[in-house]
């Protein structure tokens, strides 16, 4: 199973976190599976601490225990799922930087491989660049070429994108 990145984590701890809150049954893998380990060693420390809290202090009412500090163990989930969330959402720009930076070196990738394959093989330039931006739609990548082919449209299917664009203005304004 593919390793979750920080896009996702975000987005899966903040599911979590509302099960917990409404009180819903989350199963401690899938608490422990979106926690680093530092995070996964302040919520022990802090459940120990709270045994150790209640093996000193007796409370017979809840509002004892409110006074004495005393947490339930969901208490004590929901905050480390709150400043792990907070951790995550700081470094989202990060994150998404990295995943582009990723694909932009992909697509580079890709393409020179395939352009270069093409050139061994005897294709003409033209032909070579082709095979390389096919390549790259294949990959789900964006073409390098996607200027020349915007502005290669013939004179229909420039009068056809016009109308279609005043059709929408209309349907936007109705």
């Amino acid at each position: 199973m593919p390793k979750l990145d920080l896009t996702h984590i975000a987005e899966r701890l903040q599911e979590r976190l509302t099960d917990l809150k409404a009180g819903k049954e989350v199963a401690s893998r899938e608490i422990r599976a979106l926690l680093n380990d530092e995070q996964l060693t302040l919520m022990s420390a802090a459940w120990a601490e709270q045994q150790a809290l209640r093996k000193k202090k007796k409370a017979r009412t809840k509002e004892e225990e409110l006074a004495l500090g005393w947490k339930t163990k969901r208490e004590i989930h929901i905050e480390a799922y709150e400043s792990a969330l907070n951790e995550v959402n700081e470094q989202q720009g990060v994150a998404w930087k990295k995943k582009l930076s990723d694909a932009e070196i992909r697509q580079a990738r890709i393409y020179f491989e395939s352009y270069g394959k093409a050139i061994d093989d005897g294709k003409a330039l033209n032909v070579a660049k082709n095979i390389a931006n096919n390549n790259l739609t294949r990959a789900g990548l964006k073409r390098l070429d996607v200027e020349e082919t915007v502005n290669r449209l013939s004179k229909r299917d420039k009068e056809v994108n016009e109308m279609e664009y005043v059709l929408r203005e209309k349907l936007k304004k109705n």
